[in-house]
């Protein structure tokens, strides 16, 4: 993890979450899945007048109620009390019962007329002889409020059928308007301005999307006691707009490093005009080379701070404006330049930054492989080692601050690609070996696969041995951000790229005559066909592989 001495912004820890329990009744319309949303009191304190799913606070009666609940022999007592909280609020809220009577039938309309919404909940249903139905009642997701937010919660969504014979009627006190809506519409309503509606519920309605009825939805979540997904989303800044993102989106990564408490101080627009400081001693400046093959542009990094001065990382292509403004955000003072691998997007500009700085730092890296295409010649002034450490050391007391760098090599990409580990701060700078939002391309006969993942295993010992949380890759966002995510997306990107493997396996055996124009339209089929070109030259590395293992 990074020292707390290099963020960027004062701790501010966020307010403690509270326990709340939310429910999506669903039913089956005339024209597919519908879900019940329900608009909010304009004088709400949480979220005033946005369209919700009933629910709310778990108190102590709901988790004294077990007794007076039915419950699968999977259901955890955490997941009772959030089941019996979810059946009370519908209740409260909605007048919508989810309880049966003694003989096993469900509740109808007359028992609700019976029961009162200001009552305590589970003593007037245990008089009446109903028993909940908290069996009926699984859980489909939990989010966590975000962290810049006041007021925070800790929320299972659940999901239950709705019972037949009943008709949602609002409480006119906290919830208003109930209305059946398929979550596409809903979203679509939301879209246009008509239908204000919380990023959770978005994300939620876009996933309940994939499901056509409400059999499917339940038995997904039959099949497991747990959420189908978790999240505590983060904020940034888009076009000056606060944006938020789950873990899976891939801003994610960046504001945990940046702004780890949450604070919504970080833009995420790419430009190439301004150094983005992602720790103090971290900063990142994008080369105005955009494009199919580098994303928003090369990112070049710098690693120090005024009193140790800089190493720089991947000057990129020889732009001047670029490795000026490189130059300028190290105030001039770079002590070393390293290349994490010869292609022209990362190298070419490593001779003229030197020029620009007066001590003229040495240029490290590894010399480029015979195998190397003509453009990506490069010799280092000096070859740097397997496992060596570059470090900065403070030149003031005061600023007694070291930062270190271990070379890692990582043949696969290129020959002569390496990776670097920032010791001090678990911060992993991959160049092209890992990238964010894609896979990266191994073009042989430089690019090997077999090389590349071997690589991937040694980036997963260093991430455990080092215990990095983040990498830092040479074109896209940071990549990690909510617990051992640096292992966990080494491990994703391997099983993706055996995976391919196996599809490209079976494709040659359904295509023994085939070219490998034809095996990449099959084996890519899930890649637009405009990326085929690059793609083919992965597949050629794959063939080797598979060839060289006697497949």
């Amino acid at each position: 993890m990074p020292r707390t001495t290099q963020h960027l912004h004062p701790a501010r820890p966020p307010a403690s979450a509270l326990p709340a329990s939310t429910v999506l009744l669903l039913r089956d319309g005339a024209n597919g899945l519908e879900v019940l949303m329900t608009r909010r009191s304009m004088t709400a304190s949480f979220v005033p007048g946005a369209y919700v799913f009933p629910g709310g606070g778990i108190d102590a009666l709901d988790a004294a109620s077990h007794g007076q609940a039915a419950r699968r022999p999977s259901q955890s007592d955490v997941h009772l009390t959030e089941a019996i909280a979810a059946i009370r609020e519908s209740f409260e809220e909605l007048g919508v019962l989810l309880a049966r009577r003694p003989d096993g039938s469900h509740a109808d309309a007359s028992d609700i007329a019976a029961l009162s919404r200001s009552a305590p909940f589970v003593a007037q249903c245990q008089a009446r002889g109903l028993r909940l139905a908290a069996d009926e009642v699984f859980v489909l997701a939990h989010w966590t409020t975000d962290r810049d937010l006041p007021r925070r919660f800790e929320v299972p969504f659940l999901v239950a059928r709705m019972p037949q014979g009943q008709t949602p009627v609002a409480d006119e006190t906290e919830q208003f308007e109930p209305l059946w809506v398929r979550p596409k519409d809903a979203l679509a309503h939301h879209k246009a301005g008509q239908f204000f509606i919380i990023f959770p519920t978005i994300r939620t309605l876009e996933r309940l999307q994939a499901y056509p009825t409400v059999d499917s939805v339940l038995q997904a979540c039959a099949a497991t006691e747990e959420p189908l997904w978790r999240s505590c989303p983060r904020a940034g800044l888009v076009n000056g707009r606060e944006m938020r993102f789950m873990e899976h989106e891939l801003p994610f990564g960046e504001l945990a490093l940046v702004c780890p408490d949450g604070q919504i101080l970080h833009a995420l627009d790419w430009q190439c005009e301004q150094p983005v400081p992602l720790l103090k001693n971290v900063l990142r400046l994008t080369a105005p080379n955009p494009g199919v093959m580098t994303g928003p542009g090369t990112n070049s990094y710098l690693v120090g701070d005024p009193h140790t001065g800089y190493i720089a990382i991947d000057p990129g292509p020889a732009d001047s404006s670029h490795l000026e403004r490189l130059w300028r955000a190290a105030g001039g003072d770079i002590r070393m330049i390293v290349c994490t691998h010869s292609h022209p997007d990362h190298a070419p500009g490593a001779k003229p930054l030197q020029a620009l700085c007066g001590g003229k730092p040495p240029i490290l890296g590894l010399p480029s492989s015979p195998t190397a295409r003509q453009h990506s010649e490069f010799t280092p002034d000096r070859m740097l080692q397997n496992k060596e450490l570059l470090a900065l050391t403070g030149r003031a007391v005061k600023a007694n601050l070291t930062h270190t760098l271990q070379v890692i090599h990582t043949p696969g990409h290129a020959a002569n690609h390496l990776c670097l580990v920032l010791l001090e701060d678990g911060l992993l700078f991959s160049g092209d070996h890992i990238l964010s939002g894609s896979t990266t391309v191994i073009d042989p006969p430089d690019g090997d696969m077999t090389a590349y993942l071997a690589s991937l295993d040694v980036l997963s010992t260093s991430c455990a041995q080092h215990r990095i949380e983040f990498i830092l890759p040479a074109h896209g966002h940071v990549i990690g951000g909510y617990g051992g995510e640096a292992a966990s997306a080494i491990a994703h990107l391997k099983a993706h790229r055996l995976a391919r493997e196996a599809k490209i396996v079976q494709v040659m055996q359904a295509q023994p005559e085939g070219t490998l124009d034809d095996w990449v339209a099959s084996a890519y089929d899930d890649v637009s066909p405009r990326l085929w070109p690059v793609a083919k030259r992965s597949l050629m590395a794959h063939v080797a592989r598979i060839e060289a293992g006697g497949r």
